[in-house]
């Protein structure tokens, strides 16, 4: 594979991307009170932890919420030092479903049909940096939304939704191109045959970015979900909260009381749902490696080729440091020491 070197059994490879990011150790980049320093601090603290570049996330927030992170993010973004690392904005909804289990921890009350005017105002806070937008798809007006979205170069992904097999062919038409969290974001209870996950799987027009921190999914269909769509169409992500790179405990977030678990599972005590992550890119890489179900290729294009593809990016639009290495005899990526 190309910008790989190779010394015994250690490759040095490009780097790691992660498309969803939503705030690192204590930072929470939806939080009404989020600060450009402490932005710019999260940011530095991922790297430093094995991200090479990633899509600092938004989830479903109100108006004002928006219209105040969106330009603090997108200043940043501007920075020579964050060229080729912060690669744009993920906004995740609020055109999502409002149903328990299809919003996951995202906050009924700030969700709202598909409206191509918020969306306009979404962009423009963000200075035109808006890379990806997950919207559900069996919402009225979602196609609408997407070819909207496409036509201003947003990559569009479908998630906490309902969606049938339908909505999804509709959906891939008006030019979605991934499915967000694939197994998750969805009820903890499903019909057989007729649910969002196998139409998901079945959907060869969509990537599937999937969580790979061990507490999301289980082995069982994380190799179910890479063997149905091929491992050119998964995308791994860490789908990493404000708790992320913090102790095991009981906190305070989204608006509600979370508990992290030793073994890194993030969740609301009061309806079992998981929270988000707790996870680096690095932790999600080492527990799908360990897996023993891909080939070191397969597993550099999950972590890094495929995520870039999703959003339309080539590894020339990312700072090549190349401070990952993967020791393939041991199947363990670590971070590069300096100096």
């Amino acid at each position: 594979m190309e910008s790989q070197a190779k010394t015994s059994n250690v490759m040095k490879i490009p780097g790691l991307v992660d498309v969803q990011v939503n705030g690192y150790k204590g930072v929470d980049f939806s939080s009404i009170d989020l600060a450009r320093d402490d932005f710019i601090r999260a940011c530095r603290d991922l790297f430093k932890v094995g991200t090479t570049a990633f899509l600092p996330t938004m989830v479903t927030s109100p108006e004002e919420v928006y219209e105040r992170n969106l330009p603090i993010m997108a200043q940043v973004l501007d920075m020579p030092e964050f060229r080729g690392r912060l690669l744009g904005i993920h906004i995740e909804g609020p055109f999502i479903s409002a149903e328990v289990g299809t919003r996951g921890a995202h906050n009924a009350e700030w969700v709202r049909p598909p409206d191509i005017g918020l969306l306009d105002r979404l962009i423009d806070w963000a200075d035109d940096k808006v890379k990806l937008l997950t919207i559900a798809a069996e919402l009225a007006g979602a196609e609408e939304l997407a070819r909207h979205a496409v036509g201003k170069g947003i990559a569009v992904a479908l998630g906490h939704q309902a969606a049938e097999e339908e909505d999804l062919e509709r959906l891939v038409r008006a030019g979605a191109v991934a499915i967000t969290h694939l197994g998750n974001g969805v009820p903890a209870m499903l019909g057989r045959h007729n649910n969002t996950i196998w139409a998901g799987l079945a959907e060869d027009g969509l990537y599937a970015t999937i969580i790979t921190d061990g507490n999301h999914l289980p082995p069982s269909i994380l190799k179910t979900i890479i063997r149905a769509k091929g491992p050119a169409r998964c995308v791994v992500i860490s789908d990493a909260t404000s708790l992320a790179g913090y102790e095991p405990g009981t906190y305070e977030t989204l608006g509600h009381k979370v508990i992290l678990e030793e073994n890194g599972r993030l969740h609301d005590p009061e309806t079992g749902y998981m929270c988000g992550s707790s996870a680096t890119m690095l932790r999600c890489m080492n527990h799908l490696a360990s897996l023993e179900i891909l080939s070191p290729d397969e597993l550099i294009a999950m972590g890094y080729h495929n995520p870039l593809a999703l959003i339309g990016l080539r590894p020339s639009d990312v700072a090549s440091d190349r401070t990952i290495h993967f020791d393939a005899e041991r199947r363990v990526f670590s971070v590069e020491k300096q100096g």
